[in-house]
């Protein structure tokens, strides 16, 4: 009995669902309605960038490019203004080159003796290097919101008036190191360490917290002054 009342209630709910859903079969889509829309794929647009790669680049070419990078930064270095150039492309080539190239000419000319100049070399490279880490250290503690090889490239970068001025005492020590020659080389040595703390903190004073710029501007001034006494006090071996 109680199958019999199943399915005769399955037999009525099918019948009722088959009367409302009967015309569903009659529906069709006519042609002549217009679908709007772009269901494309949307693909990225060319760009002439993305065809450039240094690794198809002829070395001559890398190496120029390069070269006139450093360049374009010591223009920067020897007319500085407020400007992102040395943060934004940032590289330790130009550092490297003013580094060995003041190295090797605070050797003193000795090449009589290997051992006389090894020890000069490498204390140019330690002051140079291990100050300018001591610095992007102290900016980077003090708050600096620049990163560590920016605050190296600066440093670097602005050695190069330090280094003019090593270039220019070498030319004067060659008439003689009387007075006069002493005078010459402090008015260059004081005006190219002028220069060089003066770029560098044109360069890094909008990284540093307005209440401790001087805490950051002092070690620039006690590193760019050990530079310049070096050459300062500079004298050829007889």
């Amino acid at each position: 009995m109680v199958v019999s009342q199943l399915e005769r209630t399955f037999t009525t709910l099918n019948s009722f669902f088959m009367s409302q859903f009967a015309g569903l079969s009659d529906i069709s889509i006519s042609e002549d309605i217009l679908v709007e829309g772009d269901i494309s794929v949307p693909v990225g647009s060319h760009n002439a960038d993305n065809d450039f790669s240094t690794l198809d680049e002829p070395v001559k070419d890398t190496i120029l490019r390069d070269l006139r990078a450093v360049g374009q930064k010591f223009v920067h270095v020897m007319y500085p203004k407020k400007s992102s150039a040395l943060l934004r492309d940032w590289d330790l080539w130009g550092p490297l080159i003013l580094c060995v190239t003041l190295a090797l000419m605070l050797q003193g000319g000795s090449v009589d003796s290997e051992e006389e100049g090894r020890p000069q070399f490498a204390e140019v490279f330690v002051i140079i290097w291990f100050g300018s880490v001591i610095i992007t250290l102290n900016s980077k503690l003090l708050g600096g919101t620049i990163s560590f090889f920016q605050s190296l490239c600066v440093l670097g970068y602005c050695i190069l008036p330090l280094t003019v001025a090593m270039i220019v005492c070498r030319i004067v020590l060659v008439g003689g190191s009387g007075l006069v020659s002493f005078v010459v080389r402090l008015i260059v040595v004081t005006a190219s360490f002028s220069w060089s703390t003066f770029a560098s903190t044109a360069f890094l004073a909008d990284s540093q917290p307005p209440n401790r710029k001087a805490l950051v501007v002092y070690p620039v001034f006690l590193f760019y002054f050990v530079i310049g006494w070096m050459i300062l006090t500079f004298s050829p071996s007889q």
